[in-house]
């Protein structure tokens, strides 16, 4: 619908006044607002020759047959001719004298004084926005706990979904781990599925080193060496714990220990004269311990005698950023 032609000040030239609503067309800024016969060129609000399309196809003003495919946005002097109207504000009967043009209303209405929607900040404490016609039936700790109890609702539905993701995630690695181990028993019995088996294990623990952050070592000499089994055991929990692939974890866990090291790692004396190397590593850090991993697919520029797969796991008293 268009607006009240008597809103407006001096005469309105009727090629601005839709013959269906007899409103001044509607909002200028938005083109879509305002649409045109193709042939006789006669302008309507886009609302009204809608609705009048859908129950006769023909142009109210001529009776030119028209569909809505054929309408098509008004032409920019039509436009500019309506942005320069001088209308009243809205909220006239609540006051305001102010005259605008058409096309800078909508913005004087957001911060006219007179609106009795226009937006407040609460004083009384909750430094709320309520509009201004609800302000004075405002209750500042009615409206917090309505904000609570939507809050409470939110975070309900998430824990909700969040359990149901979880459900779903603990039945995917239940039939990965199934799929995996049907794939084992094939690979004994056939040395294609052999092949395509390891490079699916390989592939696997390349994608969970992409998950790890980088780690720096800045103190080798704070490395321990031999782990007792209680810190083993710590350290083969938490592998567990950040999604380690299972089929690597045993392995990992047996080269935590320097009589499963490389050659060029097996003694201290060996490590000292290694020490120039270490920089090289690539070493993901272990989450929430003093400790890195040294995976075999990400290092393959080392050395032979600095690697071994499926990688290391290092293990420090400190020195690990």
């Amino acid at each position: 619908m268009g607006f009240d032609v008597n809103r407006f000040q001096g005469e309105v030239d009727e090629e601005l006044v839709c013959a269906i609503c007899s409103g001044v067309l509607e909002d200028p800024v938005q083109v879509s607002n305002m649409l045109q016969a193709p042939v006789c060129e006669h302008a309507f609000c886009r609302t009204c020759i809608n609705e009048w399309i859908n129950r006769q196809a023909i142009c109210p003003l001529d009776r030119t047959p028209i569909t809505s495919a054929q309408l098509r946005a008004a032409p920019r002097i039509l436009r500019n001719l309506l942005a320069r109207l001088c209308i009243n504000c809205d909220n006239v009967i609540y006051g305001c004298q102010v005259i605008v043009k058409l096309d800078t209303l909508a913005s004087h209405l957001e911060q006219c004084e007179y609106n009795p929607k226009r937006p407040m900040l609460c004083e009384q404490g909750c430094n709320l926005i309520v509009p201004k016609n609800e302000l004075k039936d405002h209750n500042c700790v009615r409206e917090l706990r309505n904000i609570i109890h939507v809050q409470e609702q939110k975070l309900a539905d998430m824990k909700r979904e969040m359990s149901e993701q979880q459900l779903q995630i603990t039945e995917n690695k239940r039939e990965i781990h199934l799929m995996k181990d049907f794939i084992r028993a094939l690979r004994l019995s056939n040395p294609g599925l052999r092949v395509i088996a390891d490079r699916m294990e390989r592939d696997e623990v390349v994608r969970w080193s992409a998950t790890l952050p980088r780690a720096r070592v800045t103190r080798w000499g704070g490395m321990i060496s031999t782990p007792d089994e209680v810190l083993q055991t710590m350290m083969k929990r938490t592998l567990t714990e950040c999604n380690c692939p299972l089929h690597v974890i045993d392995e990992l866990m047996e080269n935590c220990h320097e009589r499963k090291w490389p050659p060029g790692l097996s003694s201290l004396e060996t490590r000292q004269n290694s020490r120039r190397l270490y920089e090289n590593y690539v070493c993901k850090r272990v989450p929430g311990k003093q400790a890195v991993l040294v995976l075999y697919c990400d290092n393959t520029h080392m050395p032979e005698d600095m690697m071994v797969p499926p990688g290391l796991v290092m293990i420090f008293a400190h020195g690990i950023e």
